[in-house]
């Protein structure tokens, strides 16, 4: 058990569309982590970023996941009716001075770090180059666009992954200052959820590991606002079949749950689960596996 307190975990999908095989196996493993422990599970729904939500999809993914059996412990949150908290963890950090406003456009950002010889990877985002920071001029008259969290030289994070084991990452050199409030006025990602993790009480942090690279940046925004830190563990990635990871982006298909239980153990399977007995219901399948994930 974490010494912090009772454990509170949850899944927080994004309502860009129904929920599909690789969501189901995060889905799945932030509820039996929570039932081995013992502790309460909750659902967000993450629709901060509006114009990739689809009408509807948060109410289809809750009723695919109680269709598996798993229910939200407590009233479902959304972050889209949070906006007021975000802005205030954003003035908190103002007042500290650990984020400035930022002119810069994606083409002032490849272009700056052009300049310098750096050409940006493949999949791989730019790493901001500061040219905004308030010791590089600042907006330098220019009309802010995002607001930016300053990481500092606070050189290379170490934190422990419950699965992937010791982790480290320099975000300073391999980020740089991440926005937090994004051009279009819309909330970032990484403040939404630390706020909101914190709000929530979670103890616990049961995701895909698509989401690992992001627990630095998270990190170092709860020290800045005197949050705690869960614990985190990040679950095995569903692979296409073009060996990328199964998402809405590259064309995965919404779950079937003509039959449940089928689509658990394709689940459970991805986890490194045995098998249900046969002939279980979906509860009873639930109960397996958690005692199997406890063991």
């Amino acid at each position: 058990m974490n010494p912090r307190g009772p454990y509170r975990g949850r899944f927080a999908p994004s309502p860009t569309g129904p929920l599909h095989a690789g969501s189901l196996v995060a889905a799945l493993a932030s509820w039996l982590d929570a039932r081995a422990h013992r502790g309460t599970w909750v659902v967000r729904i993450e629709d901060v970023d509006t114009p990739r939500c689809v009408p509807g999809a948060d109410r289809l993914i809750l009723e695919q996941l109680a269709t598996c059996g798993l229910v939200s412990d407590e009233a479902v949150l959304h972050q889209s009716q949070r906006g007021a908290h975000y802005q205030a963890a954003l003035d908190a950090l103002a007042e500290h001075g650990d984020v400035y406003p930022c002119a810069c456009s994606r083409k002032d950002i490849e272009a700056a770090l052009l300049a310098r010889g750096i050409t940006r990877e493949r999949h791989h985002s730019a790493v901001y180059p500061g040219t905004c920071r308030p010791e590089h001029g600042g907006l330098q008259g220019k009309p802010a666009r995002a607001w930016r969290f300053e990481v500092g030289h606070v050189g290379r994070l170490h934190w422990f992954d419950r699965r992937l084991g010791a982790q480290q990452q320099n975000v300073a050199t391999e980020v740089g200052d991440f926005v937090l409030k994004r051009a279009d006025g819309l909330w970032a990602y990484q403040l939404a959820v630390v706020v909101d993790d914190a709000a929530q009480g979670i103890t616990h942090v049961v995701r895909g590991e698509d989401l690992a690279d992001n627990t630095a940046r998270q990190i170092l925004l709860q020290r800045a606002l005197g949050l705690p830190t869960p614990l985190y563990l990040h679950t095995p990635l569903v692979l296409g079949n073009n060996g990328e990871k199964l998402s809405k982006q590259n064309g995965a298909q919404a779950l079937d749950l003509g039959e449940p239980l089928a689509a658990l153990e394709r689940a459970a399977r991805a986890l490194g689960l045995p098998p249900a007995t046969r002939g279980a219901t979906v509860a009873q399948a639930l109960a397996h596996w958690t005692a199997a994930w406890d063991a």
